[in-house]
């Protein structure tokens, strides 16, 4: 039954703020969300998306693999980093300063799609798992980690994908077509699609982070690639 909440903001705030992670990872590994006892960014993603989304228009779903610490891991929204979070949506947040590759792909992406009031209007981004994944490497230090990265990890995050992605189509977004970023992120949604029947079809869009690394000099191609499948 979707959200009776009155606006697509309302829906995506309240889910926000009540993701429960309750599971237990393999050694190793945590989860960080940004969203537990943050009042800096809660607010700062409440104010997003009563700007962006305070209606109750559907849009496609174009999804990710799960935050990375520096963007949504710290601002709350996704593929937004808090140099784009207040120089170009207009919200500062009391947090340190951060950059994301990601979130300079998707940005100058969406100042080509015609500017973030444009593209939020019809576009919903959030990830396959909706939080920050993060793994002790051998030097002790504590890195992104993708969730499908180690198998045991999958295994035990499998279920919350699927349920969260049932919530998030009860926020309002159109299942017959659903816009996926990464192959190797595809290759498991695929999976999951096969077992759940959530989507019609899947259409597999670049990483921003792969055109970064790999593609940088190709931007404009995947920029306009972006365009066409999203608008």
């Amino acid at each position: 039954m979707k959200n009776s909440a009155k606006t697509f903001a309302d829906r995506i705030i309240h889910f926000n703020q009540h993701l429960k992670m309750d599971v237990t990872l393999p050694e190793g590994f945590n989860i960080l969300n940004p969203f537990a006892d943050n009042q800096a960014v809660n607010e700062a993603m409440t104010l997003f998306y009563k700007q962006f989304y305070d209606d109750d228009q559907q849009r496609k779903f174009l999804i990710g693999i799960n935050p990375g610490r520096f963007g949504a891991g710290t601002t709350g929204v996704p593929f937004t980093d808090t140099k784009r979070l207040q120089e170009i949506c207009g919200i500062s947040i009391s947090a340190p300063s951060t950059h994301e590759p990601s979130a300079t792909f998707i940005y100058d992406m969406i100042e080509a799609f015609g500017g973030p009031h444009s593209f939020y209007g019809s576009v919903y981004i959030n990830s396959l798992f909706p939080l920050a994944i993060i793994r002790k490497n051998a030097k002790g230090n504590w890195v992104n980690c993708n969730y499908y990265d180690d198998k045991l990890l999958f295994e035990a995050v499998k279920p919350l994908i699927i349920e969260n992605l049932q919530v998030q189509i009860d926020l309002g977004v159109a299942t017959d077509k659903v816009y996926v970023l990464g192959k190797k992120n595809a290759q498991y949604l695929e999976k999951i699609n096969q077992e759940s029947h959530l989507f019609g079809q899947i259409e597999i869009l670049e990483h921003p982070r792969y055109i970064q690394q790999y593609k940088f000099h190709e931007r404009p191609f995947y920029i306009q690639k972006y365009i066409d499948f999203l608008k």
